[in-house]
Order: structure tokens, then sequence, then C-alpha cells
């Protein structure tokens, strides 16, 4: 216990302390994000503290596999695509990099991380199980990709993205340590994450930038197929314990797309980024999405690991439930629209 807490501690430390450096070399090289029509901040701030992230986590990932062994397919899995996606992100941060590059390491990462993990030859819907082979990796390397994106949108006010990851790793890893596995990963993740969040929270002292928000989905992604595929849970815990991202960046896309707007156009149509500014504060939302994801999904979630018959049913809810709230923000309707019906009323 006390080897556990000491590295948990470190992870945290090493975190801050890189993501504080991190700060001071962009400031010293003007390494900033500055705010434009589509931004949702307002002063100039320093980017790319995520790379912290991404260093303390797998270097305590390594120190853990040395104490105690991490499955190899998952090791190898965060290493080596973790490292791409992060390196594909720095480079994208600093020079910026076509789409094509970008989705294309995306669904490279994605593919190895899928045949280091076994593929996903079961799908386990916890009231039955289908054997699906190869079209189980092949959603599964979708997944993945999706996951990378999924996180990089939802990387837009203060403390959302850092608090989102601490939550559903450190849940996660709660989730996993009652099936009996290993949930030491995902808690060095969430202390990791924790780290950086400390000069993340609002208002934000530094920005995360895509090195450390398509590692971040990345690794909780892969860290999901890896328990479903083993076999210690269905996918439904997972999704309820990312149901805000997941239906906040898929809703948003949907009805963009509905509405003919070419999905990679910048924007801040999101519903949280519409709640940010109708609160007028970041602070407000991200604390309501922790609040949310504690006191609702994390119960619900354990529920669908003690029941998994009725894990569907339950992460249907949340997922309904969420788009209702999302639906009710607005996300992904176009700013001009809103303007209009507010000038209407």
């Amino acid at each position: 216990m006390s080897v556990l807490l000491i590295l948990l501690a470190a992870t945290l430390v090493a975190a801050f302390a890189g993501t504080l450096a991190l700060r001071r070399y962009a400031l010293t090289h003007r390494i900033l994000d500055t705010p434009n029509a589509r931004s949702s901040h307002t002063v100039p701030t320093p980017r790319g503290g995520g790379v912290a992230i991404v260093l303390a986590y797998l270097l305590a990932l390594a120190g853990w596999h040395v104490c105690a062994g991490v499955a190899g397919g998952l090791f190898w899995s965060l290493v080596l695509g973790g490292g791409l996606i992060a390196g594909v992100g720095f480079l994208d941060d600093r020079r910026g990099l076509s789409a094509g590059v970008r989705f294309g390491c995306h669904l490279l990462a994605a593919a190895g991380a899928v045949g280091a993990l076994g593929g996903w030859p079961v799908l386990d819907l916890g009231f039955a199980r289908f054997a699906w082979g190869g079209l189980g990796a092949g959603v599964g390397v979708l997944a993945l990709a999706w996951a990378i994106n999924l996180y990089n949108f939802m990387d837009g006010i203060d403390g959302l993205a850092a608090g989102e990851a601490v939550f559903v790793a450190a849940a996660g890893g709660a989730v996993l340590w009652l099936t009996g596995a290993d949930g030491m990963p995902l808690w060095l993740l969430a202390a990791a994450s924790a780290g950086f969040l400390l000069l993340n929270w609002p208002p934000a002292r530094i920005f995360m930038g895509d090195a450390g928000s398509g590692f971040l989905g990345f690794a909780l992604g892969v860290h999901a197929l890896h328990a479903t595929v083993g076999g210690r849970t269905a996918i439904w815990p997972w999704a309820i314990l990312l149901a805000v991202f997941i239906v906040d960046a898929s809703l948003t896309l949907l009805r963009r797309a509905l509405r003919g707007i070419r999905v990679t156009d910048a924007h801040r149509t999101h519903a949280y980024q519409w709640a940010s500014r109708r609160f007028k504060a970041h602070r407000p939302v991200t604390l309501a999405v922790l609040a949310m994801n504690v006191a609702v999904l994390l119960p619900v979630a354990i529920a669908a690991v003690a029941v998994p018959a009725k894990g569907a049913a339950l992460a249907g809810g949340a997922l309904l439930a969420l788009a209702m709230l999302a639906w009710r923000f607005d996300a992904g309707v176009p700013e001009t629209e809103v303007a209009a019906r507010t000038d209407q009323s």
C-alpha cells in the first residue's frame, strides 16, 4: 500500500512540476493560444501543458510495470500508440499538420492497440455475448480513433478535459478493482491528470493542447477496450463514465453535419461551450460536469458492473438523459441561428 501511495503522489508531483516548467517555457518562447472568434477564452494563454501528463504517466506506468507487472498488450499500446498520438499532437500544436496526416496516425495507433490487445473477437453486451470476429477489430479501431478526436473536441474550457480524465481514470480504476483486476494503471493516469489540473483549473494558467487531449482520449479508450476484451466488464460501464463527452461531441457533430456544415470547421457550439457563455464563466460548467459525474454517472456505472444484464439499459438511460440536456443547451446549433432566435424573442 505504501509503494502504491508513494507512486501516485510522485506521479501527481511530477505532472505538476512538468506543467509548471512547460508553462515557463511557453511564456518565454511565446507559445500562446491567442483568443479568436472561435475561442472560449479571452486572454492569451500558454499551451502544450498536456505533454507533462504524458511523460509523468508513461514513466509512472513503466515503474508500476517493473513493480507489479502490466499486461503486455496494454503496456505497449499505451507506450507506443500513446507516444505516437502525443507526438503527432505536439507537432500539430507547434507547426500544424494536415487533417489527413493526423487521422492517419490516429488510425495507425488505434490499429496497433487493437492488435496488441488481441482484437475484439467477442462482443459482451452483459445480457448476451456474440462472436463478431474481424468486425470487432474494425469497430475497435474506429472507436479508438473517435475517442482521440472526441477528447480533442471537448477540450475547450478551463479544467473540463483534465477534470474528466481525473474522474474517468479514478472511477475506472475503482471499477476494475471491484472486479478483482489491477486498477493502478488507471489511477496513475488520474494522478498525472490531477497534477496538470492544478494549473488548468479555472482560470487556467496553461492549456493542454492536442498532445494531451489526444493522448487522454486514446489512453482511456485503450483501458476500456482492454477491460472489455479481457472479459472484466462489458462496454457499458465505460460508456456511462464517459457519457458527458460522448454525448456532447457526438450530438454536436451530428447536428452540424445535418445542417450541411463541414465537421472539420472550427466552432464553439458544443453544449459545454454554450453553457459557459450563458453562465459567463467556465468554472460553474466544469464543476457541474464533475458533480454530475460523481453523483449520477459513477453510481450508474457501478450498478452496470454489479448487474451486467442491466448494463445496456442503464447506459441507454444515461446517454438519453444527457442527450436531452445537451439538446436543451443547443449542442451543434450555429451561433447565427441562436442569435436570430434570441433577437426574435
